[in-house]
């Protein structure tokens, strides 16, 4: 800014040479400079005889501005010559103009980064509490069979009703609505990879017929099964490889690869690093496509296994609910299939003997010659560890499958379990070090963790993460990118953003309010889970029931309930708005938690206890353990010893009477026995009570609303509106053009 004023670029005279490098000096003036020596002007004053003094800067303060540096540097003197075309005066405004500019565009820049910031920590601390509830849950199973005398012939049980998928040859039901009129064969090829490209774009008449859907998943099946667990990727014959990262059911990503970097080929091998399902909405033709993919380029395409191809992840992330709704009569035979691909999905690739590609990472005790050894074809949950042919569980063996699939790299040195996900560890540079000198790699390329740039480099360069999703938690909150390596092993990356139509147009305010609304609407949904007993806390530090507690207090409660570790101060005024800047009214956070739009997403979205219902093997296989004489039912002595063992190696919050309560209210029919219905009904009986105590207590609230809780309707209720109207999208055909794509270069 300072080189574009006329009194620095008049250097010279007037046959245009340069006069002096000082002026150059000036010119390039930097802003550590500037701020080293200070930011305000000589100042003036009246002296004794009442005649205006300068005073001289203090040699120590900070205090000083630019104009004092001109000065000392003697920069300045040539303006006051004649024919220099500016005076003095005016070279001080334009300098205090450029400084003004400068540092009001870095305060907006820095505030624009920490609005960026706070949002991402919002999506992922959410999004890890999330996983979190559902490792715990499982953790909470996989203990209760290893404690569990009966457990091994319980999943011997339930693992032999598992084992036949393939062999099973189900009823298809023909299914209502428009189906694709095209006709898929075996071998699949290439003519039929772009019939499906063509079919799964379009917003309608984009189901295959469940015939076509069977096939693929069963051939894939039979394919992956003869397969090793660690696919062997070379380079000698391509020259390059392309890896892909999480897709997470976002069909335009996958599109918008293909797109750019072609479709496979004996000359254009791919790698996709797992997490093809969940959350997004096209979750089944993006695992259709990248089967088929597989099966017509068998020797190009290599399918990796995320810690989201497992049925447990499905039920609360909304794959389950997706094959649902799209083969509701034929769904039950589809997710069976599903769990023979998921279950013969290898676990990770090695490149040229010399890079590790998995997805999520390893750790201290990460033995690949043992992953190699595994029956893998056991694991069709990673989450719900197996129990077959009555022998005991190989904890060391599912702990190498849990680590590679779960873990994270950290900055600090050392090996630690993930307490944010609940499952895996976080690895540091030592453990990456050991691990690739011990197996005599060259880094690892692993998935798992949405980059707001699509990949990143950790550790010396030796882990790379990338993540092929783009706008995965909102329109505009991070890039996809997918690298390629080329004979050298040299990454090169491609970012992109799809459906960049939707955005091209917007304003980068528009933009920031889109992901910001889209945060607050997930934080606000989780803390929707714990409304009363942030109600509760906030009372306790309320007794005169004014509705309003100080700052800290609010945050203290928000911290110690949620246990998100967000920075609620900066939060504040988006969870209470339209409070002071001393206390926080928190009947507005509790009016935003009932706003129509976060109830109504807290109803789109799937429940640790809804998950656990839909997915009633894990309800039947606990059931199973629990009733020791196998006769159907459990009875009150057979509930009794499971209780003593709960409290001996799990203990909880509740007594063993409090649980023993419990379990008789499992006694629907009053006959001193609970049978397999009353023990699945119990559980959906409790989360239909939750709710319905819920809607009693808003129906309650709504009638006898306070003066105190009528004040912050306004302003919650407009940014209720605010993130309503940031959530509607438009659902249209895809188009794989219609993306910001940028080649990023290679990093050596």
């Amino acid at each position: 800014m300072l080189r574009s004023c006329v009194c620095l670029q008049r250097a010279g005279g007037g046959g245009g040479k340069r006069r002096s490098s000082s002026v150059e000096d000036a010119s390039s003036c930097r802003s550590s400079e500037i701020e080293r020596v200070g930011a305000s002007m000589q100042t003036t004053t009246l002296g004794t005889n009442g005649q205006p003094q300068t005073l001289a800067p203090q040699p120590n303060t900070r205090a000083s501005s630019l104009l004092q540096l001109f000065h000392r540097k003697g920069w300045c003197k040539h303006f006051r010559k004649p024919l220099r075309g500016m005076s003095a005066t005016r070279v001080e405004k334009s300098i205090r103009a450029a400084i003004f500019i400068q540092k009001w565009f870095r305060r907006h820049q820095a505030r624009q980064e920490m609005r960026k910031r706070c949002n991402w920590q919002i999506f992922q601390n959410v999004e890890y509490a999330c996983e979190q509830d559902q490792a715990e849950l499982y953790k909470f199973f996989n203990d209760l069979i290893k404690h569990m005398p009966q457990a091994a012939e319980a999943g011997n049980k339930s693992n032999s009703q598992r084992c036949s998928g393939l062999e099973k040859s189900g009823t298809l039901y023909e299914e209502s609505g428009d189906m694709a009129r095209i006709e898929l064969t075996v071998p699949i090829q290439k003519s039929h990879i772009d019939l499906l490209i063509d079919v799964f774009r379009k917003k309608r008449g984009n189901r295959l017929h469940p015939k076509y859907v069977c096939l693929i998943l069963r051939e894939a099946a039979k394919s992956l099964k003869q397969m090793p667990n660690l696919w062997m990727v070379s380079t000698a014959v391509s020259q390059q490889v392309t890896i892909c990262g999480d897709l997470h059911g976002k069909l335009d990503d996958l599109l918008v690869v293909l797109y750019k970097n072609g479709l496979p080929s004996a000359s254009n091998p791919y790698v996709f690093n797992g997490d093809f399902v969940d959350r997004g909405k096209r979750g089944l033709e993006v695992f259709l496509l990248l089967l088929s993919l597989y099966l017509a380029f068998p020797n190009a395409v290599f399918l990796n296994r995320g810690n989201h191809e497992d049925s447990v992840m499905n039920a609360r992330y909304g794959f389950i609910r997706e094959v649902e709704g799209k083969y509701p009569r034929n769904h039950k035979y589809l997710l069976s299939l599903i769990d023979e691909v998921y279950r013969w999905l290898p676990l990770g690739s090695i490149l040229n003997n010399r890079v590790l590609i998995v997805h999520g990472g390893f750790s201290d005790t990460t033995n690949l010659d043992l992953i190699k050894s595994i029956d893998r074809g056991k694991y069709v949950s990673i989450l719900r560890p197996p129990l077959m042919d009555g022998e005991a569980l190989d904890k060391a063996e599912w702990q190498q499958i849990f680590d590679v699939m779960w873990s994270d790299p950290q900055a600090s040195q050392g090996c630690k379990p993930n307490q944010l996900r609940g499952a895996g560890v976080w690895f540091g540079p030592d453990t990456t070090e050991s691990f690739l000198k011990r197996h005599r790699l060259s880094y690892v390329i692993r998935s798992h963790e949405c980059k707001p740039n699509g990949h990143e480099f950790m550790h010396d360069n030796k882990v790379i993460t990338i993540f092929s999703a783009s706008n995965y938690y909102a329109i505009g909150s991070n890039k996809g990118a997918y690298m390629r390596l080329n004979n050298q092993l040299v990454p090169h990356f491609v970012q992109y953003i799809s459906a960049a139509s939707q955005t091209k147009e917007l304003s980068f305010k528009q933009r920031m309010g889109i992901v910001e609304c889209a945060a607050l609407k997930e934080l606000a949904v989780r803390m929707r889970e714990h409304r009363d007993e942030l109600e509760e806390e906030f009372q306790k530090y309320d007794p005169d029931d004014s509705g309003c507690i100080t700052i800290a207090k609010w945050c203290f409660v928000m911290e110690s309930v949620t246990k998100l570790g967000l920075p609620w101060r900066l939060l504040r005024e988006k969870l209470a708005p339209g409070t002071d800047s001393q206390s926080v009214n928190y009947i507005r956070t509790l009016d935003l938690l009932d706003t129509d739009v976060i109830m109504k997403a807290e109803a789109d979205g799937t429940s640790v206890m809804d998950a656990l219902y839909a997915n009633k093997a894990s309800l039947e296989t606990i059931f199973n353990i629990i009733d020791a004489d196998h006769s159907g039912e459990i009875t009150l002595d057979e509930f009794e010893k499971a209780i003593d063992l709960l409290v001996a190696h799990m203990p909880g919050v509740y007594s063993k009477n409090e649980m023993l309560e419990k379990c008789r209210m499992m006694d629907l029919n009053g006959d001193g026995k609970v049978d397999l219905n009353e023990f699945l009904e119990a559980f959906r009986l409790s989360d239909l009570h939750r709710k319905e105590q819920q809607e009693e207590y808003l129906r309650k609230r709504s009638t006898t609303k306070s003066i105190i809780s009528q004040h912050p309707s306004d302003s919650v209720t407009k940014l209720a509106d605010k993130i309503s109207k940031n959530m509607v999208l438009i659902e249209q055909d895809i188009d794989p053009t219609d993306c910001e794509a940028k080649d990023v270069g290679q990093r050596s």
